[in-house]
């Protein structure tokens, strides 16, 4: 697996929105952010940023993700898993390589992560994401339009 292969494959899930974030981070929402949407993966595509802490054995993660309370001491216990940076108090887990995992497993996981955060998504939110496409885009453009009004899009 790889980030392109593993992008394409987050992007045909239901209600999935990416943006780029903190540099060079491809961020995954379950929803648009505008309407409350949440993110559930965060794929890093910076190559080391201190060429030091790679050769002390430092390694940044290539992606971080939802794991739940549920399964994050599980995972942790894998070679290659560490809690993420910033988001390990909400059960996040990130990879520092991506031989952690077959292709199939890193399907099966992602999908646990996007459907984790989706059913936790709030009744407004969930209900924003179940109107129709052109009612749904209206909507999200309203919002985001408010928000840069209020200077926080």
């Amino acid at each position: 697996m790889d980030a392109e292969r593993l992008r394409a494959y987050l992007l045909t899930f239901p209600h999935v929105i990416e943006t780029v974030q903190w540099g060079a981070n491809l961020v995954f929402w379950v929803g648009d952010k505008a309407i409350g949407g949440k993110m559930f993966a965060v794929l890093d595509l910076d190559e080391p940023a201190h060429p030091q802490s790679a050769a002390a054995g430092k390694r940044q993660p290539v992606i971080a993700y939802a794991a739940g309370a549920e399964r994050f001491a599980e995972l942790l216990e894998l070679d290659g898993l560490i809690p993420a940076p910033y988001f390990a108090r909400i059960h996040w887990v990130a990879a520092l390589r991506w031989d952690v995992f077959s292709a199939v497993e890193w399907q099966r996981e992602l999908s646990a992560a996007h459907e984790l955060t989706l059913n936790k998504l709030p009744a407004k939110v969930r209900a924003a994401l179940a109107l129709p496409a052109a009612k749904r885009k209206a909507l999200i453009a309203g919002k985001r339009k408010l928000l840069a009004a209020k200077g926080k899009g």
